[in-house]
């Protein structure tokens, strides 16, 4: 590496978010401007370890070139680690900002002090390519004669119909939703990844030749419902990628009503409003001056942290059913596993800013929402649980709410689509398919990521439709060159 003693000279410092105060007023991105001088310095700290488990199966999916590129920025060669951050991985302009980063889990430097900063630098290389133009359309130079029809364009199927029409075959995306993305689009929120940074990627696999269908919705039934037979009629093979878009619910008494929804309907609703009419429409679920709890945490219910203050909201409450981590690992969470720790994340930070603290109360479980006579949601009453989840006589507590959002995970893909094919599904309701081919058990029908294995990263997803076009390119072609 340029700087072997990098690791012992220069302490992790990970680039700062916009100030709490300011992002609260607006849907832009959360983050600052990239400094190229401390992506140098936060690059020396690559220790050339030998064995870089950042790439190892405890570290990154996509299995990035994470020391190579880091040493290029350290050398100021930010063109050449563009190109090692693209062998590896389709769009890094999304992982830079959404993965959580199981690779700096994993850092060997994570033993003994704070990991490389690595998720900041994958961001700052895609950017600046783009910024300086080195990001351009690659189409085919010849065409194979088969075609693939991808269902769904989150992720896994972007992925995927990239790999597929790079090696040369003809490829359609359909998307049921009006917007391409699938839960980049709708699911994660705008200041945390702007819906134009998912538009210039897409524009880019059209210029390569890609062709999409918004409001396309494969196998349903409606005025936009196209037929998955008529797709294996007109296609050498079709993949799915429509994710594990069935949520949890939370079915106690009180749940029927206005006032509880699924946390996709309020970050679904809440993006279509910004981007058709900057809310002016009024097709969205405001969180404006009410009291919110969000049950459930993780990235889904960060955001509807953030997005319900930024509407205004009166109150803020994040109820959480598992006791709060340590703020170290455990004896039982050893390096390289994936440190489970207690972390602020940017909708924390916010509602401390906001109402003068975390938002979280931990070991709390849902007995049965409020209702008045006329039906109108205004509480939800609540038991304490112990380390074991059992719950604690006497600790019973009615909370004040007039909006609950439940951000509790997704449970399975949608099984409509299956209506036609008669696929095989296995216990927890997922397309049965092998990671070794992903071929489902319907002929020329493959599925990927999450509506194959549940729900999980978009790194992951993109590793497996990267995976899975190889297996379709193998199966077309009879061999592949497909990474």
């Amino acid at each position: 590496m340029g700087k072997p003693t990098g690791f012992k000279e220069i302490a992790r410092l990970v680039e700062p978010y916009r100030d709490p105060a300011v992002r609260l007023v607006d849907f832009k991105e959360i983050y600052t401007n990239h400094d190229p001088k401390h992506l140098k310095e936060q690059g020396s700290r690559c220790m050339d370890c030998g064995v870089p488990f950042c790439q190892s199966t405890h570290g990154c999916p996509i299995h990035n070139l994470i020391p190579e590129w880091n040493d290029l920025v350290y050398h100021g060669r930010w063109r050449d680690a563009l190109d090692r951050l693209h062998k590896t991985n389709n769009f890094p302009e999304f992982t830079g900002r959404v993965c959580p980063a199981p690779c700096e889990g994993a850092c060997v430097l994570g033993i003994t002090d704070p990991a490389v900063t690595i998720k900041n630098i994958e961001a700052a290389i895609i950017d600046r390519g783009f910024d300086e133009g080195w990001v351009v359309p690659v189409p085919p130079v010849t065409r194979t004669g088969k075609s693939v029809a991808v269902i769904g364009s989150g992720p896994a199927g972007l992925s995927a119909a990239a790999q597929l029409n790079s090696a040369g075959h003809t490829v359609s995306v359909y998307e049921r939703a009006d917007r391409l993305g699938g839960l980049l689009m709708y699911g994660i929120p705008n200041m945390k990844l702007d819906k134009s940074i998912i538009e210039r990627r897409i524009q880019l696999l059209r210029d390569e030749g890609i062709v999409f269908f918004v409001n396309a919705d494969v196998g349903g039934q409606g005025s936009h419902g196209i037929a998955v037979q008529s797709l294996l009629a007109d296609n050498d093979a079709v993949l799915l990628a429509t994710g594990a878009s069935l949520a949890r619910d939370l079915n106690i008494p009180g749940r029927e009503g206005p006032g509880v929804h699924l946390a996709m309907e309020f970050l679904t609703a809440n993006t279509k409003s910004l981007l058709d009419s900057d809310h002016a429409d009024g097709q969205f679920i405001s969180a404006k001056g009410k009291d919110v709890i969000v049950i459930g945490g993780g990235d889904t219910g960060t955001d509807c942290i953030g997005t319900s203050l930024r509407h205004g909201c009166k109150s803020l409450v994040n109820f959480e059913l598992l006791p709060r981590p340590p703020v170290e690992r455990a004896e039982n969470n050893p390096w390289p596993l994936w440190p489970r720790i207690h972390r602020t994340d940017y909708g924390h930070t916010e509602a401390a800013e906001k109402f003068g603290d975390d938002p979280r109360v931990y070991q709390i479980a849902s007995k049965s929402f409020v209702r008045d006579a006329a039906g109108q949601l205004t509480g939800i009453i609540t038991i304490n649980v112990d380390e074991q989840l059992q719950e604690i006589p006497g600790t019973e507590k009615t909370w004040p709410a007039d909006l609950i959002f439940l951000s509790m995970g997704f449970l399975q893909p949608e099984h409509y689509i299956n209506d036609e094919l008669d696929m095989e599904i296995d216990g927890r309701g997922n397309f049965v398919a092998n990671k070794s081919d992903y071929r489902t058990s319907v002929p020329k029908v493959y599925a990927a990521a999450d509506c194959r294995r549940g729900q999980d990263l978009v790194v992951r997803a993109i590793n497996e439709g990267r995976e899975a076009a190889r297996e379709i390119d193998r199966d077309l072609m009879g061999n592949t060159q497909l990474p």
